[in-house]
Parts: structure tokens; C-alpha cells; sequence
């Protein structure tokens, strides 16, 4: 696990300048650093040692020494690959993945990466040909960012790298707030910079005289199969599963795993033979799962480190973990996360996760809808359009909120795990112009593609390209590697998602439970009441916080000093609505409150 930074143009004092890039990013690896630069070329590495330990410095050279690869990432089949390789006349000099990827780009070029098994963003340099060509993991596993300045094209694992060459002209573009306050996160391939972009999950690009194409490589695709039984698919679940734990335990150090309360975490600790797992939790038992991580660990004989976080760290350290996501980020739970990593590394430099479980095999409460409401939407469609017209001023109570979202088709109200603000909320509450861009202008392109599957799987769709991308894999990566520590996530391994795919809703959403036949396999291993719990995700008590005098205060003193962005007034009543019981406004307090700790750290702290 790595850190990249690079550039191409014709700036004198490239060594300098490459060296201060890296040196942004040393928290993803603080083992040792490399750099190649030349009259057209500067890239760096900051290493996290993991495979390899004494010969994996990058960059690593082919036999003439015309290409070199810098690689962020871990391969799990490069053994494999590697034969293939060496039964082809190429010839390594290292035991890494890193040297896998480079002898099989020159035997392959971009097909070689439909061949990959793992969690990867990598370039590699033709000397000779002066070209670049770089990847992303099939699923936005390990981040990868560009920017294209003046005459200058940089790249890099992390945004803050760029800060430190001197053509990148630091801008904020506002235009991203908007759609950030539905979703809660970045959304699509812009960023909260001018001009710097996101490579997408399944892309790779090719950079050649001043010019850049971006290709597309791999897209999911969701094709169920209702041939199989319901015993034939727990069976194959739990071989693949057993398969890709024990890839993803492949490492020349010791690997743990992160434990909440959740089935997916539990099952992944149960099932890997780790000697220690990690959790985190707060005071307040409601919002805490360490004493279930320490029956469970007990249970399976493992060692299980905690830590109780408490209010007043959580929030001194939310500014520095802003600064560390790159981007605003108002998911709760990153904090949390930030936490548990950090704890981890006092201990591992790798720790597995349970991320991914619930987009593939169908886990989140809300996949559950379609089912448990049936009865309402046999009403037609004209009659709950009209209910939906007549609630829609007090759509935020319960009972009306669920006439109002039953009365519009999934296509236009479903972005994800997280719908913070409608489109009209957030032209009332910002200070400045909107460009008229809605959410479903971003989700329609993926909707249009499953316009003739069942609502659970379209969920899973979107919640795939967006939730997991966006927020889930983002927080993952930054509040792991702002910790030095590697996280690997065996449920999105490429040949059990390639076999889960094709799972039917059926077996996915039965008998009032979700992500069922994944909780077949889970009942072979732990206890029923676990495997039968329900999702919760990672409880954090926000809701209950802010109520609170010293918090309340804190978040008020922020939300004055916005009138660059927000409508004071506006933004200081949802806050006090809150505070007063009048509504449950936590989220979306927290989603502004975000935000502009994102922007004092990156626009007026630094």
C-alpha cells in the first residue's frame, strides 16, 4: 500500500518539487520513498511495506530499463500472473505484485487488465515513447486524481499532493455544493478543485503529447439467475468467500480485522483466522459495539483491542480528518473510522474490512421496501401522485413522509443511502446562483441502463456507483491511510462479485430478512442472532450530541461566519429546529457543518 504523486511538463526543479508532493502524502507510506524524474517526467512513491519487504522500492524497471511502473494497491493473483509471465521469456527481479503489473502491461498493454485480481491505481512510464499510462480498480477501491493545469498534467493518489507544484492554482468549484448537499459526499468525476478530476472505478488512461484519453475497461452488470437453488448459491457464496479471505490475507506482515456488530465484519473475522480484531464505540451503549466484538472475539478465540471515543476527541480531531478525506465528506461514521484504523496500527499494518456485503448481496434496510410496503403500491400511480401532491408540505413528519416518497417512482427519489437535501432546500439555503442540475441528472444515465430490473436490484445499482464510491470506499482508503494502514475488503474480491451478480432478488430480500442467502452462510458459522441482526452500520451519536449545550454552540459559532455560502438564517433554524425537538435535522446540520470545516482547512486555515 502506497502513495503516488507525478507530473508532466517542462517546470525546472522537478526533484525538488516531486519530493514536497510526496512529502504531503507520507502518512500513506512512511517506510521509504522513490522518485524518477526527467527533462518531461516527475513521479513519486511513499511506501507502506507489506510484500517484499527488503526489495519492493519503487519505481521498479523491466530488463532495458525503458519502462518503469509506480503502484498503490495489492494484487492477489500476481503469483499466478506472474508464471504466465515468466513462461513468456520476462524476467523479474523482485518477488512483488508491482513488478506483475509492469511485465504484464508489456506483454498485454491495457488487456491485462480484465486479468487483475485486487485493489489497485498505478502508472507506468515508456521512457522511451514518453508516454504514460495509468489505471483504477475495477470498484474505486484505491482512489486515483488529475488535474490539468495550465501547461501542466498531475497526478496523484490524493488532491493535497498538488498543492505543492507551483502551476496548480488552488480554487474552490462551488458548482460541486450543490449536488454535495444531496448526497452528502463528491459526486461523479469533478471535485470540490477546479479543474481536478476524479478517474473513475474501471477506467485507465493514456497520456501522450500533451494529450488525454480516458477509457473505460469495466462496468458491472447485474444479470440474475433464478436457474440455481437456494443451497446451490450458499454453497458457492461461502467457497468464493473462504477463497477471497484467504487472497486477501496474502502479506508479509501480520493482517488483523476490523469487528463492529454487523454480520459482514463478524463473518470476515470469524472466517480469516486473524489474531486480533479492532473496534471502536462511545459511551453511550446505544451507539456502541465493542461489548458484542468482545463475546464474538472471545468466542472464536481471537484478541480483541477497543477503544471508547469520546465526544470531546471525536470533535478536536473532524477538522484534521476533513483535511485527510480531501474532500467534504459528512458521513458520521468516517470519524469513527479514522478512530478504529488509527487503533489498528498501533497493532497491524493491515487489517481486513467488511465494506461492500451489502451492495452486492442486498443488506441495506431500505432494499426491503419494495416488499413491505407492496400493498400501498398496488394503489395506481395517478392516486399516490396526487396523495404525494397533497402531504408534500409536511412531508417531513413521519406518517406524510411516507405518502410523499411512496408517491414518486424510485427513478426520482432514490440517489442512495443518503438524500440530504431536495433541490429546492438547497436553492433556498445557498447564497449564490444554482445551475439547475438536479440529482437525476447524474443517476438517470445508470437508470436507463436497468430500466427493466426489479426496484431492489436498481437500488443495489445505484448505490454500487455512487454510495460505494463516493462515501463508503472514499472513507475507507483516506481514514485508513491517514493512519498508515492497509484495508482490504475480501467481499469486493472480483470473482466473488463476478459470481454474485448474478444472484436473484428472491434470495437476496425473504422472509423479512435482507441480504438472505448471504445470512445462510453467515448461520453455518456464527450464532443465529447474529447472523439474523439487522443492518446498523457504524452508530454514532450525533443526533443526540448536538443537541447538546457546548456542541450546539460550537456548530452555532460555524454556521454564523457561512454567509459566503448559506443563507445564515436558514441554516441556524434548521440547527435550532433540532436542538428543540421540533425535527430530526442531524444529518443535514452535519452535512453543512461538514462542508465548511472542509473549507477552513483547505481555503482559509492552510
Amino acid at each position: 500500500m502506497c502513495g503516488i504523486v507525478g507530473f508532466v511538463d517542462k517546470t525546472k526543479n522537478k526533484d525538488k518539487t516531486i519530493k514536497k508532493m510526496a512529502d504531503l502524502i507520507k502518512h500513506r507510506g512512511p517506510d521509504s520513498d522513490g522518485y524518477y524524474t526527467d527533462e518531461d517526467v516527475a513521479i513519486g512513491f511513499r511506501r507502506l511495506s507489506i510484500i517484499d519487504l527488503g526489495n519492493g522500492s519503487q519505481p521498479i524497471y523491466n530488463e532495458k530499463k525503458d519502462k518503469l511502473v509506480f503502484f498503490n494497491g495489492e494484487i492477489y493473483n500476481y503469483k499466478y500472473l506472474r508464471e504466465d509471465l515468466e513462461a513468456k521469456g520476462h524476467k523479474f527481479s523482485t518477488n512483488t505484485d508491482t513488478e506483475v503489473l509492469l511485465h504484464g502491461y508489456e506483454e498485454y498493454q491495457e488487456e491485462l487488465l480484465p486479468m487483475l485480481r485486487g485493489m489497485f491505481a498505478f502508472v507506468i512510464y515508456d521512457i522511451k515513447n514518453k508516454e504514460l499510462f495509468g489505471a483504477r480498480d475495477f470498484y474505486g477501491i484505491k482512489p486515483f486524481y488529475y488535474a490539468l493545469m495550465k501547461d501542466s498534467f498531475m497526478f496523484g493518489s490524493e488532491i493535497k499532493s498538488f498543492l505543492a507544484h507551483p502551476s496548480f492554482k488552488k480554487e474552490l468549484n462551488r458548482d460541486m455544493l450543490e449536488q454535495y448537499l444531496t448526497f452528502q459526499y463528491s459526486v461523479g468525476e469533478d471535485t470540490f478543485f477546479k479543474n481536478v478530476y476524479k478517474l473513475r472505478p474501471g477506467h485507465y488512461f493514456k497520456y501522450k503529447n500533451d494529450k488525454l484519453t480516458i477509457d473505460k475497461y469495466y462496468e458491472i452488470e447485474f444479470s440474475p439467475n433464478n436457474d440455481k437453488s437456494l443451497e446451490d448459491w450458499t454453497k458457492d457464496i461461502r467457497e468464493l468467500l473462504d477463497d477471497s479471505i484467504k487472497a486477501h490475507k496474502i502479506s508479509d506482515v501480520e493482517v488483523g480485522s476490523f469487528l463492529s456488530s454487523g454480520v459482514d465484519s463478524s463473518l470476515i473475522a470469524a472466517l480469516s483466522d486473524v489474531d486480533k480484531t479492532f473496534t471502536v464505540g462511545f459511551e453511550d451503549k446505544r451507539y456502541s459495539e465493542i461489548d458484542y466484538a468482545k463475546d464474538l472475539s472471545k468466542n472464536i478465540k481471537v484478541k480483541n483491542i477497543s477503544k471508547v471515543i469520546t465526544k470531546e476527541e471525536y470533535f478536536k480531531k473532524f477538522p484534521e480528518i476533513q483535511y485527510y478525506m480531501d474532500e467534504p465528506l459528512a458521513d458520521p461514521s468516517a470519524i469513527a473510522l479514522y478512530f478504529v484504523a488509527n487503533l489498528a496500527s498501533k497493532h497491524v499494518k493491515v487489517s481486513l474490512s467488511g465494506e461492500g456485503s451489502d451492495e452486492i448481496f442486498g443488506g441495506y434496510n431500505i432494499y426491503h421496501e419494495p416488499y413491505s410496503v407492496s400493498w400501498y403500491y398496488k394503489i395506481p400511480y395517478f392516486i399516490r401522485r396526487f396523495i404525494g401532491i397533497l402531504v408534500y408540505p409536511f412531508r417531513h413528519h413521519r406518517g406524510f413522509n411516507f405518502l410523499y416518497r411512496r408517491s414518486r417512482k424510485l427513478e426520482d427519489r432514490y440517489v442512495g443511502n443518503a438524500f440530504m437535501f431536495e433541490p429546492q432546500e438547497v436553492k433556498k439555503m445557498v447564497n449564490f446562483e444554482v445551475s439547475g442540475k438536479t440529482y437525476k441528472d447524474l443517476t438517470k444515465h445508470y437508470y436507463d441502463k436497468i430500466k427493466d430490473y426489479d426496484d431492489v436490484t436498481k437500488m443495489q445499482y445505484i448505490d454500487f456507483n455512487f454510495w460505494l464510491i463516493g462515501d463508503i470506499l472514499l472513507k475507507a482508503d483516506k481514514m485508513s491511510m491517514a493512519n498508515s494502514l492497509e484495508v482490504r475488503v475480501p467481499y469486493l474480491d472480483r470473482i466473488l462479485i463476478d459470481e454474485a451478480r448474478h444472484l436473484p432478488t428472491k434470495y437476496k430480500i425473504k422472509d423479512g430478512q435482507t441480504k438472505y442467502a448471504f445470512r445462510k452462510v453467515a448461520n453455518d458459522v456464527l450464532e443465529d442472532k447474529v447472523a439474523k441482526k439487522k443492518k446498523l452500520g457504524f452508530p454514532v451519536p450525533i443526533r443526540e450530541w448536538i443537541k447538546e449545550d457546548s456542541i450546539y454552540k460550537k456548530i452555532e459559532d460555524v454556521f454564523k461566519k457561512s454567509s459566503e455560502f448559506f443563507d445564515v438564517d436558514y441554516i441556524l433554524k434548521l440547527l435550532s429546529d433540532h436542538k428543540e425537538g421540533k425535527k430530526d435535522n442531524s444529518r443535514k446540520v452535519w452535512t453543512i457543518y461538514s462542508f465548511l470545516i472542509w473549507y477552513q482547512e483547505y481555503f482559509v486555515e492552510r
